[in-house]
């Protein structure tokens, strides 16, 4: 069964950077789409970033310029380095996978999920 671990998250002062972390284990199959979402109190769950098998990254328009995605070696651990942070970034993110990246910001498609890692940017 495929297994989602995150962490990374904790508390940083607005300008500040934080690198969250995505482990995938337990799929037999040769590739996962990695996407990050994330959910603030009183807040849907938003797609932030995603990258495809081949390389491919897509992000959310509120994130553009200010996050970057990319994955290790492995090819199944994930990298979201978070820049430039902002007091409206303060959310639970989440990791998430599914086998391609269409429709990759509609959270209801992702079949796999982790528990979330808390991010607050004050």
């Amino acid at each position: 069964h495929v297994q989602l671990v995150e962490s990374g998250g904790g508390s940083v002062q607005a300008g500040g950077s934080l690198r969250l972390s995505c482990t995938a284990s337990g799929y037999t199959y040769r590739n996962l789409c990695l996407a990050w979402f994330r959910q603030a109190p009183g807040k849907g769950r938003e797609g932030v970033a995603v990258i495809d098998s081949d390389g491919s990254t897509r992000y959310a328009d509120s994130v553009k310029g200010r996050f970057t995605i990319s994955e290790g070696n492995a090819k199944n651990t994930l990298y979201p380095q978070m820049n430039s942070l902002e007091p409206e970034d303060t959310a639970m993110y989440y990791c998430a996978a599914k086998q391609t990246c269409i429709s990759w910001n509609r959270a209801i498609a992702y079949d796999y999920w982790g528990q979330g890692t808390q991010v607050t940017v004050s």
